[in-house]
């Protein structure tokens, strides 16, 4: 009975239900207390009564049942976790959060079940964690971020070798971290922000080969940076600013190939940035602010090829600007406040660049008030005078012929090249909005679905990207309804541009065309799962890499729903929006395209645009019209059934049947 309108408070009459084992009363609009003779439904399995408006607290007979699953997150029940919820001897999955309970976790929890997955975020929890949360050997994700628990971690988790994910951000806690803790070799995150940790990073963190997301900030750690960190070749961003880190940046750590963001902001850092910086190819994010760091800026800075977010300030740099920094397209670029001097580069000479380099009274450039004013003889000046007169003439001369050029170029081209309007990058990007505009042609197109046309543009570097052109209101529509679509396609674009993860797909600009949206994603050479399932291709991906595939894919999606704030729900699940790189690595694609189409496309209530394809929805959503991250899962498991059989979802051979209702009746047979 779950994503329906269910509206009321759950009757005391469910304790009937002697037999059942799943109850799914999620995304309604239930209210009201939880019935209290719960304790009948002795077969009970597995509760879900998440994402409606439940109050009261959660009640003691039904946390005694021998749970496997107990989802009660988004509602407003208050109150403590009943000590009854360590009685069950399988309870695998228990996630409250998004309420307002309170008071201690249940001191047992963990000792009498295989737990995996424990998510109590957003609560106002206190006191520690229990000592043998993973009593097992089996906890997977433990996040129990934005609470008040605290104390220490306990030692017995820094031997917890199966945990994946450990989000304990925005916490009270305190004292050091267990060793073992920093090495779990299974971790992909581990995000300890925003407590009171203290202590030094252990050389044992070489041992998280998994490690793809370090955040640490705002704590109290101390000492120095471990060259072992530089051994995480999986390392995406490293957060550890606000800290009291000192000695210098590992040689190391700039050395990470796949390392996007590198904030070390507010310590005590000393030192030179090393020159290997270079190699940082990747790095999108260098934010070195207020520290100690001195000597000469590196001029291979210049060379990081996806930089966009550069901030040095509040240091002791000194020397000159290297003038290969100009080759950087930056959002954000702070260099203020250091020992900079001698003259700007003359791309960083102008006016709108001004404070990005206050501070550094050695500096100087064209900029009013930057340099000292140097007297020169009277026939300095009027050499000076005449020939800035030439110049000038010339210069006139060459903007009428270039004013004219333009004019009749744009005549010529108007026909066939939008206005561009808007142009957003997340990226440092070496193109621009008119080399898009240009290829945008039929001849391009490499993809079309219910959300539009996919082109493939192969840039002036010889480098390639593909174009997603949504279609929006046209001219006879009101402005104000363009106004409005607009706004929402820029701030869902602005959310999706944030997003950082090796299995999705990058997205490196967005731009407003006229009457059209485009957004502009890497291009992945081996085209998508679906074309390469379903075509004579289809030979070239044997077992290991279909399993490296799904996994791939699932880490995109797991990053989407519970990595984000607030998690993205993709909506449209398929093979073909699984896309593969060069070596058939998995990215996710076309996330949340189907909730930008639906405030700018022209079938807005389509279910292929809002929802889902054909094959790929299920079952729940034809009568409900109601989407979350079940509604994804769902949909990845008929990709799975691509992938082990490898036939479509919709096929002649299924008759009336869809993928699902095929291999489940073919199983039955058998």
């Amino acid at each position: 009975m779950s994503l329906n309108q269910l509206s009321g408070s759950i009757p005391n009459s469910i304790s009937q239900l002697k037999s059942i084992e799943q109850i799914e009363l999620y995304n309604n609009s239930l209210s009201g207390e939880l019935p209290l003779n719960m304790w009948n439904l002795t077969t009970l399995k597995r509760f879900d009564a998440a994402m409606n408006e439940l109050t009261g607290t959660i009640p003691t007979g039904l946390c005694g049942l021998q749970l496997e699953s107990l989802n009660l997150y988004n509602n407003r029940l208050e109150g403590t976790l009943p000590e009854s919820i360590t009685v069950s001897k399988k309870l695998q999955e228990l996630k409250l959060f998004n309420n307002k309970l309170s008071g201690p976790l249940p001191g047992q929890l963990g000792v009498n079940s295989p737990l995996q997955s424990l998510d109590v975020s957003y609560n106002q929890f206190s006191g520690e964690i229990p000592e043998n949360l993973c009593a097992k050997g089996q906890l997977g994700d433990i996040i129990l971020i934005f609470n008040s628990f605290s104390g220490e971690i306990p030692e017995s988790l820094g031997k917890c070798q199966s945990l994946g994910r450990v989000r304990f951000k925005h916490n009270r806690f305190s004292g050091r971290v267990p060793d073992g803790f920093w090495g779990l070799p299974r971790v992909f995150l581990l995000e300890l922000a925003e407590n009171s940790f203290s202590g030094e990073i252990s050389k044992s963190i070489s041992s998280a080969h998994n490690l793809s997301i370090l955040s640490i900030s705002n704590n109290r750690f101390s000492g120095s940076l471990p060259d072992e960190i530089g051994s995480l070749e999986t390392l995406v961003e490293m957060s550890a600013s606000g800290n009291e880190f000192t000695g210098h940046i590992p040689l190391s750590l700039v050395k990470l190939k796949q390392l996007v963001r590198l904030d070390l902001s507010e310590n005590e850092i000393d030192g030179r940035i090393p020159e290997g910086i270079k190699e940082c190819m990747s790095l999108n994010e260098l934010n070195l602010a207020n520290n100690r760091l001195s000597g000469s800026i590196p001029g291979d800075i210049g060379s990081l090829p996806v930089l966009n977010y550069l901030d040095l300030s509040s240091n002791s740099f000194s020397g000159k600007v290297p003038i290969e920094l100009q080759n950087l397209k930056l959002n954000v670029f702070n260099l203020s406040n250091n020992q900079l001097s001698g003259e700007l580069p003359p791309f960083y000479a102008k006016e709108n660049y001004k404070n990005s380099f206050l501070g550094n009274p050695g500096l100087c450039g064209d900029l009013e008030g930057l340099c000292p004013k140097i007297s020169r003889s009277k026939n300095q000046t009027n050499m000076w005078i005449l020939r800035s007169i030439f110049v000038l003439a010339g210069l006139v001369f060459v903007v009428g012929v270039v004013w004219f050029f333009m004019k009749y170029r744009s005549f010529k081209k108007n026909k066939k090249r939008a206005t561009v309007t808007k142009w957003r990058s997340f990226h440092k990007i070496g193109f621009s909005e008119y080399e898009i505009a240009d290829c945008l042609k039929e001849e391009n197109v490499i993809g079309s679905g219910g959300s539009g046309k996919v082109y493939k543009v192969v840039l002036s570097n010889g480098d390639a990207v593909a174009v997603k052109k949504l279609s929006g209101v046209k001219k006879e529509d009101s402005l104000s309804a363009a106004d409005m679509e607009r706004d929402e396609f820029e701030t869902e674009v602005e959310m999706l541009g944030k997003i950082r993860h090796k299995n999705i797909v990058r997205l490196w600009c967005c731009c407003i065309t006229g009457d059209d949206k485009l957004l502009v994603y890497e291009y992945m050479p081996n085209g998508s799962l679906g074309d390469l399932l379903h075509s004579s291709k289809g030979g070239l991906l044997d077992w290991p890499t279909r399993y490296k595939i799904a996994l791939d894919a699932a880490e995109g999606l797991s990053y989407l729903h519970h990595d984000c704030v607030p998690p993205i729900v993709h909506r449209d699940v398929k093979s073909n929006n699984i896309l593969l790189d060069h070596e058939f690595g998995a990215r996710v694609a076309d996330f949340g395209v189907a909730k930008i189409v639906k405030g700018v496309g022209k079938g807005a209530e389509s279910m292929s645009v809002i929802a889902g394809s054909c094959g790929y929805i299920a079952p729940e959503y034809a009568y409900t019209l109601r989407v979350n991250e079940k509604s994804d899962i769902y949909s990845f498991g008929v990709v799975i059934l691509e992938l082990v059989t490898g036939k479509p979802p919709t096929d002649p051979e299924f008759g009336e049947k869809d993928m699902v209702k095929w291999v489940c009746a073919t199983y039955n047979q058998k």
